[in-house]
C-alpha cells in the first residue's frame, strides 16, 4: 500500500472508532510507530482536526466527517459475499438491515460495477446449516441492541437436555457462532452464574429497560478463556489405514486433531479431546481400518459399541 492510500485508510479508520491507538494503526498497516506518527502529522498539516493524548490515542474532532467513500471492486464483492452469509446465518432483522446498507453502498458505485455485483449475487449460494434451527425475526437484532445499550433481557428458554421451559433474566455479554448455531453468552440471575443459550431455542425474548454494568461481568473473551481452562482435555492416539486416511481430512480437525506421523501402512494421529465417546463414534464409521493405540478407555468404548451393533443386527 502506498502512502497516499495509507493516509486515506488511516482517516477512515479514525472515523470508524471513538479513539484509536497508534499501535493499532501500526499493526493494521504493518508499519512502524514512527511511520504512523509521521502520517498523523501529515494529516494534521492537511487540515484534518485530529485530537491526541499520550497513553490514550487519536480521535477526530466532533462533527468532522469524510465525504462519501468510494469502494474498490474487491471491497464491494466482499460485501456481497457477506450478505449471502448473513442471509442464511442471521435472523430476518439483521439480514434486512444488512440488505438496506448494501443498497446504500451500491448507490455510490459506478454503473459497470453495479452490474457486476448483480451478476455476482446470482453466482453465490450459501446453504443454511442443518444444525441451526429457525431464529425469530428480531432476536439477534434485539440481542445486539442489548449488548450496545447495556440492557437486560428477559427470555423463555427451552432446554433440549432437560426438556423443560424456564424463564430467565439475563445480562448479555456476547454473541458467538459455533457448532452451526448462534449462542447468547450471558450472566443468568436464575442460576447466579454465566450460561450459554442457543438462540434458536429461545422461545420468547424481551429487551428490558433495566441496565447493568459490564465492568461487573466477564468480557466474552474472558468467559471463553475460563471455559477452555475448565475443560478436561484428554489425549487419544489412533492409527488409520492409509487406504482410508485421506477421507478423514475434512473431519479430523473437528475431532481435535493436533498431529500425525506416517507409518508403513498407517497414519498415526494424535487428538486432544473433551469427549472420548464423540471421537469414538466418529472413528466407528471407518470400521476395521482404525486401530486404537491409547487410551484403554477408548478401546473399551469401541469394543462395547461394536458388540451393541452386532447384537442389534444379529437380533434382526
Amino acid at each position: 500500500m502506498n502512502r497516499i492510500d495509507r493516509l486515506t485508510a488511516i482517516l477512515i479508520h479514525l472515523q470508524s472508532k471513538r479513539v484509536v491507538k497508534a499501535q493499532e494503526l501500526a499493526g493494521r498497516f504493518d508499519v512502524s510507530l514512527r511511520s504512523i506518527y509521521r502520517d498523523i502529522r501529515a494529516l494534521e498539516e492537511a487540515g484534518v482536526p485530529i485530537g491526541a493524548e499520550a497513553g490514550i490515542g487519536y480521535w477526530l474532532a466532533e462533527g468532522y466527517h469524510l465525504p462519501p467513500v468510494m469502494f474498490s471492486p474487491d471491497e464491494a464483492q466482499a460485501l456481497v459475499l457477506g450478505a449471502k452469509l448473513i442471509e442464511q446465518l442471521a435472523d430476518d432483522g439483521v439480514s434486512d438491515a444488512f440488505s438496506s446498507a448494501l443498497y446504500k453502498i451500491k448507490s455510490v458505485l459506478q454503473s459497470g460495477d453495479k452490474e457486476k455485483l448483480e451478476d455476482l449475487g446470482t453466482q453465490i449460494r450459501v446453504s443454511r446449516a442443518a444444525a441451526q434451527g429457525d431464529i425469530p425475526p428480531s432476536y439477534l437484532a434485539q440481542i445486539q441492541r442489548a449488548l450496545v445499550d447495556r440492557r437486560m433481557l428477559s427470555i423463555h428458554y427451552f432446554s433440549a437436555s432437560k426438556q423443560e421451559r424456564t424463564e430467565r433474566q439475563l445480562e448479555p455479554i456476547g454473541l458467538s457462532f459455533y457448532s452451526n448455531a448462534w449462542h447468547l453468552i450471558a450472566y443468568c440471575h436464575r442460576a447466579a452464574d454465566y450460561r450459554d443459550f442457543r438462540v434458536d431455542r429461545i422461545q420468547d425474548l424481551h429487551l428490558l429497560r433495566q441496565s447493568y454494568k459490564p465492568s461487573q461481568r466477564l468480557s466474552l473473551q474472558k468467559y471463553i478463556d475460563s471455559e477452555v481452562n475448565r475443560m478436561e482435555v484428554q489425549q487419544a492416539v489412533v492409527c488409520i489405514d492409509k487406504r482410508v486416511a485421506r477421507y478423514t481430512e475434512n473431519q479430523k480437525y473437528l475431532q481435535g486433531w493436533v498431529s500425525e506421523q506416517e507409518l508403513e501402512h498407517e497414519i498415526e494421529m494424535t487428538f486432544w479431546v473433551i469427549s472420548m465417546s464423540s471421537l469414538g463414534r466418529w472413528l466407528l464409521s471407518y470400521g476395521s481400518f482404525v486401530r486404537i493405540v491409547s487410551p484403554p478407555s477408548l478401546q473399551t468404548f469401541m469394543r462395547e459399541q461394536a458388540e451393541r451393533l452386532f447384537a442389534h443386527y444379529a437380533g434382526e
